[in-house]
């Protein structure tokens, strides 16, 4: 799941899969809409190389307003007959929360009944920027949302799903994205540069339509966020996944880069923002 997904924000001029040792790679879509690529190798090798090359141009703005319904302007609030049938299991939460513990943190956000939706969501994710430590996560998995609060620390995959779980239970319509964290300014948490592999949710209000929110780095909508796949759980948006037959202890190291620059700076001109950028994954 390479392939940048485009949106009304984020426009994709070209993507380019480049395999090392040679491949057969096929595209097809799953159920979410997201651009699969499946690979099959001709010959053994001791190394592999999965290069990914997109330009795009990013136009979300930093501080976006939100066309929400008058329906669901107030939490809270009922989805449409239709909306609800289609969101279906984007609002069921997929971890178990035998005690409560999940509900009541997030029933700690809620002042009064009616109250602001937009606000009520802002203040959740803020809670899990404010009380949750970030930690950059090489560990295979994810966290549970329990796990998350008992710990009091995460990774940005870890704050996602947290942040996911909490307006499950307040039954909204949610998914997890995995992309891009666009950041010219090295200034983001969870950044390793201008650009870094990243996760956040959309959450589905009426009118509005899906709003990300990136609870690693306190922001609404999606400036600085480029995806690349959308799904009901994080399991089903590893950007790279596969299987290998050889020992164990054949894979001796892995290594990922992603490298982001402006579109512009190859013809020597200053990019305003908002502007296009071409991001390589190594």
């Amino acid at each position: 799941m390479l392939r940048p997904r485009e949106t009304r924000e984020l426009r994709l001029f070209s993507h380019d899969l480049s395999i090392i040792p040679t491949a057969t790679v096929s595209w097809a879509h799953d159920v979410a809409g997201n651009a699969i690529a499946t690979i099959v190798f001709d010959d053994p090798t001791d190394h592999l190389v999965i290069e990914s090359r997109a330009s795009v141009e990013l136009t979300a703005p930093a501080w976006p307003v939100f066309a929400i319904a008058a329906s669901a302007a107030q939490y809270p609030f009922v989805y449409a007959a239709d909306e609800w049938t289609d969101l279906g299991a984007l609002t069921v939460p997929q971890y178990d929360d035998v005690d409560g513990r999940l509900s009541r943190w997030v029933e700690g956000f809620i002042m009064a009944r009616p109250t602001d939706t937009l606000s009520l969501l802002k203040d959740i994710s803020n809670g899990v920027f404010t009380q949750i430590s970030y930690q950059s996560r090489d560990d295979e998995g994810t966290q549970s949302p329990i796990e998350t609060l008992d710990r009091g620390w995460g990774s940005c995959r870890d704050f996602a799903v947290l942040l996911a779980e909490a307006a499950r239970r307040l039954g909204l319509g949610v998914r997890i994205v995995s992309g891009y964290l666009s950041d010219p300014e090295i200034g983001l948490v969870g950044s390793a540069g201008p650009g870094s592999t990243h996760a956040w949710v959309e959450m589905f209000i009426p009118g509005a339509g899906w709003i990300a929110f990136d609870p690693t780095n306190r922001s609404v909508g999606s400036g600085n966020l480029i995806p690349l796949a959308v799904a009901r759980n994080i399991a089903q948006v590893t950007p790279v996944a596969g299987t290998f037959i050889g020992t164990n202890v054949d894979l001796l190291s892995m290594e990922v880069m992603v490298k982001m620059e402006s579109a512009t700076a190859q013809n020597n001109s200053l990019l305003a923002q908002g502007g296009g950028a071409d991001i390589a994954l190594l």
